[in-house]
């Protein structure tokens, strides 16, 4: 992408800020909550968070906002952590808000003291009832009446585990009238007896995010506290909490989270995909996860700039997913090894090829100076894909048929002498004769021919596995499509071709070498293949034949 973009609204308030002597450097921070993996809508937060602090000098802080111990599990905290690495990535500090846990019990504290917060002992429905509705002010019970002390002995005696869950809250004291629904006397803890990921069983009480959030901001002094659009109500709570406690002003900015076709963004719904098996786990290729799309084959690279086309904005909109497949085949088409890969094989015999087999020279990457050559073996008995060859047909077709003529990639010129069938009819094998004078790189038979094959030798093909990846859902918006989401899942997603042939070359290569299956699309190695076994995935296609199709 060029440097040449104008500035993005949140970078005008930094180099504002910057300008104005407001700050002298610039600090954000990345918060996600360990509940689950990381998708693509969190690689643009990365993007954008870590992106501000490297452009301006500053620093990014990784924070795990883990106030909600039911949901959240260490894996999750390490799976975040390789994520954002592998996008590029490194934090200046780890933090979780967990290690603010006193400091939050003291600022809750010192509202109960300044008569700002009191424990209620309704029902939710009760509190939800007395909150009122967007066009008709709440109205207080009789808890709020409690006087400082009694606020104080409960409240510690709820940190003391006297109570049962959901038998008391602590209350922020605002304004029962106010227009922002959330600063109508909100919840700022409650009490939950459960096992925390870090703190074991020492708290039986947490606080809410809209209480964790801003003071745990405050307290690293994040200048920028960036958050997507849904925060915009919350704002004033998170105001409200900094300026009643007097502590360091951090300020929250909105932008608009990435919707994308054909995809959930929604932790809940991909933890529903992996619960109920539709997809093999929260890697699945088919995953909008960022550890879905690295084992997918998508690279780091092409994530950071399909986020840097889509920009930053204030207004919601839906992202075309072809956007991203098109950064991701822009940047492999620089750096994929071509393969030679047959999937579905058709047996030709060069009949007056009567040497001992020959190593070809091939390039690895016409769009890599540096790439190299390989050797690809080339013998008597080769395999081409079925659908090269036509027994009848029709005009302008320049693959293989009776009398005509093809290149073999990086080999030479065949033309097919005779179709050979068995009992049923069906074609078992080709009968070809070659151009010797035709040999790639050094032809000089005169002979041009339109059409150009892929191949393997068949005496030193290897086996594998491959998978053929598509988009999981057949709707475009799917956030908003009818019924149940799930009713949308694309059933042709994933398709398996148990046994296709490739050149030898793939033994020599790593999981971490992304490759161009020539004529058939990029492909990666998933973690499942081994020496014995070869497994690919597919990554995306060599053109998006999806609207057309």
């Amino acid at each position: 992408m060029s440097e040449e973009r104008s500035l993005n609204f949140i970078e005008e308030i930094v180099e504002e800020d910057l300008k104005s002597g407001k700050y002298q450097s610039i600090t954000t921070r990345f918060p996600p909550e360990p509940n689950g993996y990381l998708h693509i809508g969190h690689a643009k937060s990365i993007c954008l968070n870590f992106g501000l602090a490297k452009k301006y000098g500053g620093t990014t802080n990784l924070r795990f906002d883990d106030t909600n111990p039911t949901t959240e599990e260490t894996e999750y905290v390490e799976s975040i952590k390789d994520d954002v690495r592998w996008l590029g990535f490194e934090w200046a500090n780890e933090f979780y808000a967990s290690d603010y846990f006193e400091k939050l019990y003291g600022f809750a504290v010192q509202l109960i003291q300044k008569g700002l917060a009191y424990v209620d002992d309704s029902t939710s429905d009760e509190i939800a009832h007395q909150k009122g509705t967007p066009t008709s002010p709440g109205v207080r019970n009789q808890f709020a009446e409690r006087t400082v002390e009694e606020n104080l002995q409960i409240f510690t005696e709820m940190r003391e585990g006297k109570y049962e869950d959901g038998s008391k809250v602590l209350r922020a004291k605002i304004d029962m009238a106010s227009p922002n629904m959330l600063l109508r006397d909100p919840i700022i803890y409650r009490i939950k007896h459960a096992h925390h990921h870090r703190t074991g069983d020492k708290w039986c009480i947490y606080p809410m995010y809209d209480f964790a959030h801003g003071q745990s901001d405050s307290i690293e002094h994040i200048t920028h506290s960036i958050c997507t659009l849904e925060f915009v109500p919350h704002r004033d709570l998170y105001d409200w909490c900094i300026e009643q406690l007097g502590i360091f002003p951090s300020r929250q900015y909105e932008f608009a989270r990435l919707n994308m076709t054909y995809t959930v963004m929604s932790k809940r719904k991909l933890l529903q995909l992996v619960n109920e098996n539709h997809v093999s786990g929260w890697d699945d290729p088919r995953m909008s996860t960022i550890s879905g799309m690295r084992r997918r084959g998508y690279t780091a690279e092409a994530i950071r700039d399909f986020c840097e086309r889509i920009g930053v904005a204030k207004r919601e909109n839906l992202i075309d997913v072809s956007l991203l497949e098109f950064c991701v085949r822009e940047h492999l088409n620089k750096i994929a090894l071509r393969r030679m890969v047959v999937f579905d094989p058709l047996k030709i015999v060069i009949t007056n090829y009567n040497n001992d087999a020959e190593m070809l020279s091939s390039e690895n990457n016409p769009e890599d100076p540096d790439g190299g050559h390989r050797d690809v073996p080339f013998s008597r008995e080769l395999y081409i894909e079925r659908e090269d060859f036509m027994e009848v047909a029709p005009k302008k077709y320049f693959r293989l048929a009776p009398g005509q003529m093809v290149r073999l990639k990086s080999a030479y010129i065949i033309k097919c002498d005779e179709v050979i069938k068995d009992a049923d009819g069906n074609i078992t094998e080709l009968h070809c004769s070659y151009i010797p004078e035709s040999k790639s790189g050094s032809d000089t038979s005169g002979i041009n021919v339109k059409g150009t094959l892929h191949w393997v030798s068949i005496a030193h093909a290897v086996t594998a596995e491959v998978r053929l990846y598509d988009r999981l859902f057949k709707v475009e918006d799917v956030a908003n499509a009818e019924g149940d989401f799930k009713d949308h899942i694309n059933e042709n997603s994933l398709e398996i071709i148990p046994n296709a042939y490739a050149e030898p070359a793939l033994l020599n290569d790593t999981i971490n070498d992304r490759y161009q299956f020539i004529r058939k699309g990029y492909f990666s190695m998933d973690k499942e293949s081994t020496k014995e076994k070869l497994v690919f995935n597919r990554t995306v296609t060599l053109k998006d034949g999806w609207k057309k199709s």
